[in-house]
């Protein structure tokens, strides 16, 4: 998992060109501005409308579209699953060829991508097709075992307009396979970035702050403790990180003088932010205070991680200016509003739970007897 955020323009994470041995003409204040501005934006979009999308997923129905809820037991494991793959990946490309390496990779990231830019796109293509479309159902359904042992391991619901869908994200796929193009890369980055927010839903709050608490261990181990994330950064040729080049102003699109944000950097607060999103909700104030609270600490956390890495011309843990603001800033505000029991008490079943959803059927049951009730008085 990376979550680093590096300026190659002070070698420290250098992730295109220059890899001869060549020396770079140093990077225009204007083209550095516009790199980290575009960063910054482009966290920021994913992690509002997922946000927003989490809220519809949380309510609905479709299988295909289920959150999958992280318990606390899931986040205390998570770091430590996080730095063994992180170094699973530092050794294999210190072995083995990193060429056929990143080959195998952008196969397996050709099909995630196309698959998550799809989900990513669907709901705002559906805007363009004409009323009359000729749209068909499909379902896609695989299970083991018969009778009562039966179980499903995959069902997944779609349409024509989906298919339409998945074949103009094959063409960007296509476009990434052949040229590993910036753009094509980005594209894949924020379709990833944006379906973690949206399908990956914290249960409570605690669970949140022990995720946020150990990668944070885990971001500023990995940086500042050893060179692992950083030449994993740099040596892996996949759509885990947004990009944006620092020379865009002389060269066009054809600039390769990087700087790099980490999906990590985005999903890990995104999701939280994600829950304190349908926090407010559940309050039933018609305010979104937490929301805009810790959407406000991120922009505040990585403007600040952009600030520092700057002075001090170093790859920076963007986690460790991240967390504090991200969970330090709405505690403040739920305290000041005397609204932190809520808070931490503010829980959310897990959708494909058995016993969830058998109370979620009886709630449903309930409501529906009272609303009889209503109309026979």
């Amino acid at each position: 998992m990376d979550s680093a955020l590096s300026d190659p323009h002070n070698g420290s994470a250098e992730t295109g060109g220059a890899a001869n041995g060549t020396t770079r003409p140093p990077s225009t204040p204007e083209g550095i501005a516009l790199a980290y501005g575009s960063l910054l934006l482009m966290a920021l979009l994913p992690i509002f409308f997922g946000a927003l999308r989490s809220v519809r997923c949380a309510r609905g129905k479709n299988a295909s579209d289920m959150p999958e809820t992280i318990t606390s037991r899931d986040a205390a494991r998570f770091p430590i699953i996080a730095s063994c793959t992180l170094l699973g990946l530092y050794l294999f490309f210190k072995i083995f060829s990193q060429e056929y390496i990143n080959l195998l990779l952008s196969m397996y990231f050709f099909v995630l991508g196309i698959l998550a830019l799809s989900h990513t796109i669907s709901p705002f293509m559906n805007k363009f097709f004409p009323a009359n479309f000729p749209n068909r159902q499909y379902q896609l359904l695989f299970t083991q075992g018969s009778g009562e042992n039966k179980e499903e391991i995959i069902n997944y619901e779609f349409d024509t307009k989906d298919l339409v869908c998945l074949g103009l994200s094959s063409i960007v796929g296509v476009w990434y396979l052949l040229r590993k193009h910036w753009i094509a890369n980005n594209l894949f980055g924020l379709a990833f970035s944006l379906n973690g927010v949206e399908l990956l839903h914290l249960n409570n709050v605690s669970t949140g702050c022990i995720l946020l608490g150990g990668l944070f261990i885990y971001d500023v181990f990995w940086v500042f403790g050893t060179n692992v994330m950083v030449t994993v950064a740099k040596s892996f040729e996949a759509p885990i990180k947004l990009v944006f080049p620092q020379d865009l102003l002389e060269k066009g699109l054809e600039a390769d003088n990087f700087a790099m944000l980490g999906l990590g950097d985005i999903v890990i607060p995104g999701i939280f932010i994600a829950l304190l999103l349908r926090f407010d909700i559940s309050l039933k104030k018609n305010t979104h205070t937490y929301f805009y609270t810790s959407f406000a600490a991120y922009i505040f956390g990585l403007g600040l991680t952009i600030f520092i890495m700057h002075i001090f011309k170093h790859a920076q843990p963007a986690l460790l200016y991240l967390v504090p603001a991200c969970i330090g800033f709405p505690v403040l505000v739920a305290l000041a509003k005397g609204e932190v029991t809520e808070m931490f008490s503010y829980e959310e079943s897990n959708p494909k739970d058995p016993a969830a959803v058998i109370e979620s059927k009886e709630a449903t049951e309930a409501s529906a007897l009272k609303g009889l009730e209503k109309k026979e008085k």
